[in-house]
């Protein structure tokens, strides 16, 4: 389920024009593919009574729970200096997600409008009047970083329950099997 909600919202972004970088949206569809196949390797692992198939979801399903679980308390640790400062290291990395960032939220520069260097978005006609980037991408990290915390811990919680489940479904007996074949 997640897995196609991640590939969903990754191809209706990037075909609305929502998010302009390729390779944010290759990832994401990435990870969301190799979901759908971690989910499908469990899923013939249950039908098929597979037990080498169930403990290597089992162990792949963990291995992705520390990892959400991580990255979902760091977005909620992250404190209002250390989101500037990754989004400064961003900011600087690309140019071309710089301009496009300064189209989009009609702002320009990180910290400070330079008069001097070009700027694509429309307040710079007036430069007086044009908001700095820092501060219009501040407002909206601190909400979108407790979001996706949240809704990451939320689906890291159920993996693991998914884990659980797994360990005590794979050491039932397959019902199909013949009872005397182990005597």
């Amino acid at each position: 389920m997640v897995s196609l909600l991640m590939v969903g919202v990754a191809a209706w972004g990037k075909w609305f024009g929502l998010v302009s970088s390729i390779s944010v949206v290759a990832g994401v569809i990435g990870v969301g593919v190799f979901l759908l196949l971690v989910a499908f390797v469990g899923l013939c692992g249950a039908l098929k009574h597979q037990q080498v198939l169930l403990f290597f979801y089992m162990v792949i399903l963990f291995l992705v729970f520390v990892l959400q679980f991580s990255i979902s308390c760091a977005c909620l640790a992250l404190n209002t200096d250390q989101q500037n400062q990754l989004l400064e290291v961003g900011w600087n990395r690309s140019e071309v997600t710089r301009e496009d960032v300064e189209k989009t939220l009609n702002c320009c520069g990180f910290s400070s409008v330079n008069q001097t260097a070009s700027c694509p978005a429309q307040c710079f006609a007036t430069p007086e009047t044009c908001d700095t980037c820092s501060e219009i991408l501040q407002r909206y990290a601190g909400e979108v970083l407790r979001f996706v915390g949240g809704i990451g811990l939320f689906f890291s919680f159920t993996e693991i329950l998914g884990v659980w489940l797994t360990h005590k479904y794979r050491n039932l007996k397959d019902p199909r099997s013949n009872p005397g074949a182990f005597l």
